[in-house]
């Protein structure tokens, strides 16, 4: 059975009003911050998953907007980073890309060490680390090709996309616990800090707050984003095949930061809160269509060896956020926003990264430090440094 553009938007919508209508409902979507995209979204997949099993019946939903949703968050990244601001935060943000360089090395060294102890290929150890977990499905999906063209690796590109689901999944529900736990660490100090923060909220900061904006506001950002898209997507073709190839979204989001930052320089400053009011909007229409079209069938049938593999990264994380990340950001209320982050960053997308802290600081406070490093870090630096990674375990003997 499948569901038109305008069915799926509309199931979409649905899924993010269930999400929220749970997070009243159930207490422990609320202790432990689970964002509404993934309360929702799961709920749906879980019942898709049941509709085929006992009704023989598959469905599916149209992706035509997942896409254009997604570049259009990223879109709105590029469009609130200034660069003066990241400046600003430039040590902070080169430790936390450190730790995430950190993570995607040690992906892969456990996910290669976990396949020599299973008896598999060690590719199956690349694609179940960074390639799926820090990667996601983008990243997945183009590496799974060279594994089955240059290497013969069998079933790749359907290994990566049951990796990248179950990344998805679990940044996703990993973070708010992460969260929770480390929040009894920080000290009175820091509770009384948080608690008396009353400075002007940052873009994308909290989803749910009332944005002060104008129609023409609207248009104009719609405009400005239709211009990244374009111009982004032109960026992405021009250096395919090239040794700066980069994702369509990482072009788009660079897009953005020149626009942005070309009309600061002649004194042309964007409404923000229309582009917060847009970002959002199109993350959780993203998150909810990505989650609730989750083809769970696809883990069932991951073999034993790549689930244990997938079951040691999710371990990884959690103790790598907890006991290195946390520690090394600071042990204050920032670092546990930025150990949620990573969370998502390490096991799911930015996408996820950003509705972690979205979930936390709707909750907690604000951290204004984290949503200024967090997305350019997911978003741009990540990927070249894991594209780099990847490429020096590719260069190992035991590789050819």
């Amino acid at each position: 059975m499948n569901i038109g553009v305008f069915g799926t938007l509309v199931a979409t919508s649905l899924v993010l009003l269930l999400g929220e209508k749970l997070i009243q409902w159930i207490a422990v979507l609320r202790t432990y911050s689970i964002p509404a995209p993934v309360a929702g979204g799961l709920i749906v997949a879980v019942g898709v998953l049941l509709i085929r099993v006992t009704a023989h019946v598959e469905v599916r939903f149209e992706p035509m907007l997942q896409v254009p949703l997604m570049l259009t968050f990223f879109a709105t990244i590029g469009l609130n980073a200034q660069l003066s601001s990241l400046k600003a935060g430039g040590p902070v943000l080169i430790r936390f890309l450190a730790l995430v360089s950190g993570l995607l090395i040690l992906q892969n060294v456990v996910g290669v060490l976990l396949a020599f102890a299973l008896g598999v290929d060690p590719l199956y150890g690349l694609l179940g680390g960074s390639v799926t977990m820090s990667g996601g499905h983008g990243t997945g999906a183009a590496w799974s090709q060279v594994f089955t063209e240059h290497h013969g690796l069998a079933m790749a590109t359907e290994i990566a996309i049951g990796c990248a689901t179950f990344g998805l999944v679990m940044g996703g529900v990993l973070g708010g616990p992460i969260a929770r736990f480390l929040m009894r660490k920080i000290g009175d100090d820091e509770r009384r800090r948080i608690e008396s923060r009353d400075d002007e909220t940052l873009v994308f900061e909290e989803p749910k707050a009332q944005q002060p904006t104008t129609p023409a506001a609207i248009i104009t950002t719609l405009a400005l984003i239709s211009v990244c898209l374009t111009v982004g997507e032109m960026a992405a073709d021009w250096l395919g095949g090239t040794a700066f190839e980069l994702p369509t979204f990482v072009c788009v989001l660079f897009v953005g930061v020149i626009l942005n930052n070309a009309l600061s320089l002649v004194r042309v400053q964007l409404d923000q809160h229309a582009v917060a009011l847009v970002g959002n909007v199109s993350l959780a229409l993203f998150l909810a269509m990505a989650l609730m079209r989750l083809d769970l069938w696809e883990l069932a049938a991951l073999a034993v060896p790549v689930i244990t593999i997938l079951v040691a990264q999710t371990l990884l994380m959690a103790l790598y956020a907890v006991f290195i990340t946390f520690r090394v950001m600071g042990r204050n209320y920032d670092a546990v926003v930025l150990s949620a982050a990573h969370c998502g960053l390490g096991l799911g997308a930015t996408p996820t990264a950003i509705a972690n802290m979205q979930a936390i600081t709707s909750r907690f406070g604000h951290s204004h430090i984290a949503f200024l490093i967090v997305p350019m870090t997911g978003a741009f630096f990540m990927d070249i440094v894991n594209a780099i990674v990847i490429k020096l375990f590719l260069a190992l003997p035991l590789f050819h």
